[in-house]
């Protein structure tokens, strides 16, 4: 690996400089002119118009014609706007994002033939700007003004020039390193084949076997678009990177996986007072290093070959023999096949007076590193190459996982306590035995107490995630007024008369049976059922779950009780909310009974935590105001003031549950159970129900991921059996971590919406934002702080909210809840949703669809 040539990086793209160079070659917003202004056109060259699109020819000159324009000729191919692709595409390079401006192709004929028209009608189609030379002077002069991506030379026509030394030339130049260049050959039968070879040494990518056919010269084009331009683009962006790497104050060096050195910045060569040429190709061994270097580089491999990083103080010696002392990173990279490839080493001198200052900057580093991991503005994530927490399933499961796995790793929800126990943990591998035995008691402590909540802060200044922060994860605004929201919804007592008296799963009506047919996929239709059930479902759909998972048997309680509870419940929620209505409660007792049924999930829980989740996910909400808590604490309501501004609406839909099931015999599902297991299920309905609370959202996500996801993927990273290890089973059945389950299975299925079908996921986004619009417009009529400023539903854009949601509450949950339960249905629909909601916003649409044709 040299030096990285100097670049110039715009808005648009990465530029080489390399030499002098037009304005207009480097401007992002060029124009289609090929040495546009000048009096003295290029001989043999096709110019395109600076303002048109369209080149300029006459089709049909006679042959005196050709003869005059034989040293400079225009074409003119109309374009029609909608064959043309956006000037700037954007690529994905690892965690770079980078743009690419409109394709640049060079046609090298010395005649104008079929073959020639057939490209410049594949470069319209697809929407490249195109220029042609018949010379190969005209054809240099042209590149090193324009420095096409493709370059596409007629190699049939050896009288004319010599396609070869051509190519050599244009390979000469400095542009040449990021272009592909094109053979066209003849056609030759099989007898006749010849060896590429000659092609590739003069410096050709690959040939093209002529083919006019304009469909033909069309593939081959986007072929080499999303292939080789691709490529090279990408190593091109390489060189910021390397550009980066070259002004770096820390020594760097990579090595492959033999540990011989292949790079080094020019503050390693000043540290250690070496030379490039000196060390590359070497192997670390090879070079002085370290005095005690047996016993302590047996230490740092055994650490990075298991894909660990290493970080300590080195001793090394410089060329003149002289100790060095460093703090030291070492980091494997993985590659292809998920192995090792390389190793990079970041170092920096260290002496005894700066020593604690600068292991503070390492740290810091560190948690600006996990900071930076965290911002991104797309559903979309680059992913590490870590091995997945499961061995289960086909080889496509295992590698969707693998992605869900690698994210775990990156996770954007970085806490205070998060960062404490990485650094234990860092500490823990080179510790004595018995120090590391009292870290480990260290973070059973840490992980079992209520340390992990997140440092938040607006993402991106975005108004629409900073109101959904401020109106789904705070109490709101305190006003000193005296205005008072009053819940105006009448509870239904179970003797109110409300109840439906006869109906059980054998008299179901066939209409609703039919609806409820395919309950146990997650592709089921609440909203079919909705109708079906004149907006009751929850009785329906809970009648049919509640029997397929026991909970009568379990409760010990007859349907005809269970039948009379589901009623109260039902009737208590508000019909009237556009959201938070008995439709949503049944929706969420869906996804419920949904996940209970996955593999994982089963293996972690007893029936008792299934019926609990169950009991949970039907009475999370009831009574739910179509307020948030936000709301009710700047109004001052009754509620609020009851549960001292905390939790208002979850602590009051839990306390409610049990008031009404307990008040009457005819609806108390509990009144046959044991004191003891009543308690216990009640601990756990409450624990639950108040988990959906987001104020703890990001707590109750990042202990999961640090208690579960994380050492189920350090157990199968040490070679442990996923599947039957005891040690995974003592993760998966502890106490603290089935809280956890359960906890991490009803916030995924309360706030699923984004994970189901298409159709399913506008309408609910359709009835959430008609919720917030009225909250908005209650909170304008009262005088109260509006919380969701952006929720006025005369300027809201619904596409936006959306994006904003899904980028900072659901991608990172679903990640960790996938990575455990294993749902690729449901991760294609969050990409599917978010691509639609993305497309509605850059077409700058506010709508929940897009306007009618």
């Amino acid at each position: 690996m040299g030096c990285a040539p100097s670049i110039h990086i715009s808005d648009s793209r990465v530029v080489y400089h390399s030499g002098k160079e037009s304005d207009d070659s480097n401007s992002p917003h060029q124009t289609n002119t090929v040495l546009s202004g000048q009096s003295n056109s290029v001989p043999g060259l096709f110019i395109k118009s600076s303002n048109t699109s369209t080149y300029k020819v006459r089709a049909n000159s006679s042959k005196k014609d050709s003869r005059e324009n034989s040293q400079s000729m225009e074409a003119e191919i109309p374009r029609s706007r909608s064959s043309v692709k956006a000037a700037v595409t954007e690529v994905q390079f690892g965690p770079m994002r980078l743009h690419q401006d409109q394709l640049q192709v060079l046609l090298v004929f010395a005649k104008e033939d079929s073959q020639s028209n057939g490209f410049c009608c594949a470069c319209e189609k697809a929407g490249f700007k195109s220029n042609i030379a018949k010379t190969p002077e005209s054809a240099l002069e042209s590149f090193l003004d324009k420095r096409h991506e493709i370059v596409i030379i007629d190699h049939r026509q050896s009288r004319c020039f010599d396609a070869e030394a051509l190519c050599r030339s244009i390979r000469a130049t400095k542009p040449s390193e990021n272009s592909v260049i094109i053979a066209v050959v003849r056609k030759q039968s099989d007898r006749d084949e010849t060896s590429i070879m000659p092609l590739i040494s003069a410096g050709f990518t690959r040939r093209y076997v002529e083919n006019p056919n304009v469909m033909a010269c069309y593939n081959e084009l986007i072929q080499l678009e999303y292939g080789e331009v691709r490529a090279q683009f990408k190593l091109r962006a390489c060189n910021s990177l390397f550009t980066t790497l070259e002004k770096s104050q820390e020594a760097i060096e990579i090595t492959n996986e033999d540990h011989k050195i292949q790079y080094v910045n020019p503050a390693f060569e000043s540290m250690m007072g070496y030379q490039k040429d000196e060390l590359y190709g070497k192997e670390l061994i090879e070079v002085p290093i370290n005095e005690k270097k047996s016993d302590f580089l047996d230490s740092i491999n055994s650490c990075i070959k298991t894909g660990k990083e290493w970080e300590g103080v080195y001793y090394a010696k410089n060329k003149n023999g002289d100790n060095i002392q460093q703090n030291v990173k070492i980091i494997p990279v993985f590659g292809h096949r998920g192995k090792i490839r390389h190793y990079v080493s970041i170092s920096r001198p260290c002496n005894d007076n700066n020593k604690v200052e600068k292991q503070c900057e390492r740290v810091q580093a560190e948690s600006q590193t996990d900071i930076q991991s965290c911002r991104h503005k797309d559903r979309r994530k680059g992913s590490l190459d870590v091995r997945s927490t499961t061995s289960r399933g086909s080889d496509g499961s295992s590698q969707r996982r693998h992605s869900s796995m690698a994210r775990i790793h990156s996770m954007t929800i970085e806490a205070p306590i998060t960062k404490v126990i990485n650094i234990i943990n860092a500490a823990q591998e080179n510790s004595p035995m018995p120090v590391a035995e009292a870290l480990d008691r260290v973070l059973e402590i840490l992980r079992t107490t209520e340390l992990y909540s997140p440092q938040l802060g607006t993402k991106d200044e975005d108004p629409h995630t900073s109101d959904l922060v401020g109106g789904l994860m705070t109490d709101g605004l305190r006003r000193l007024s005296g205005n008072e929201y009053i819940l105006s919804a009448k509870q239904v007592h179970p003797s109110s008369g409300h109840l439906i008296s006869s109906l059980s799963l054998t008299d179901i009506p066939p209409r609703i049976a039919q609806a409820m047919e395919n309950e146990e996929d997650w592709e089921f239709d609440i909203f079919e059922l909705e109708a079906a059930t004149h907006k009751r479902p929850l009785v329906y759909l809970g009648l049919k779950l509640f029997a397929r998972f026991g909970v009568c048997s379990f409760l010990n309680c007859s349907e005809v009780t269970l039948r009379s509870w589901l009623h109260v419940i039902e009737s208590n929620y508000h019909a009237g909310n556009a959201y938070h209505n008995s439709t949503h409660s049944a929706d969420v007792l869906h996804a419920t009974a949904y996940f209970l049924c996955k593999e994982r999930v089963k293996q972690s829980l007893d029936q008792i935590d299934e019926v609990a989740a169950l009991i949970a996910a039907t009475v999370h909400d009831v009574d739910h105001p179509g307020r948030t808590n936000s709301f009710l604490c700047n109004a001052g309501s009754e509620l609020a003031i009851l549960y001292n501004d905390t939790a208002v609406l979850e602590s009051h839909h839990a306390a409610l549950a049990f008031q009404l099931t307990t008040r009457d015999d005819k609806c108390n599902i509990f009144k046959n159970m044991e004191r003891n297991e009543y308690r216990t299920l009640r601990q756990a309905i409450i624990d639950m129900v108040l988990a959906t609370e987001m104020t703890k959202h990001f707590e109750h996500v990042n202990k999961f991921v640090n208690s579960i996801n994380k050492p189920l993927a350090a157990l199968e990273e040490n070679g442990g059996n996923i599947s039957d290890d005891e040690s995974v089973k003592n993760i998966l059945t502890s106490p603290e971590n089935r809280i956890l389950i359960k906890r991490m299975l009803i916030k995924c299925a309360d706030i699923s919406n984004p994970c189901r079908a298409l159709e399913q996921c506008i309408e609910w986004a359709g009835r959430i934002s008609e919720e917030y619009f009225a909250q908005t417009d209650e909170e304008k009529r009262q005088g109260l702080p509006v919380v969701m400023p952006v929720f006025d539903r005369n300027t809201c854009s619904i596409p936006k909210s959306q994006i904003s949601f899904v980028d900072y509450f659901i991608t990172d949950m679903f990640d960790a809840w996938d990575a455990f339960a294993d749902l690729p249905n449901l991760m294609q629909h969050m990409d599917n949703n978010f691509k639609y909601w993305k497309s509605l916003d850059e077409r700058q649409l506010k709508t929940l669809r897009p306007p009618p044709e």
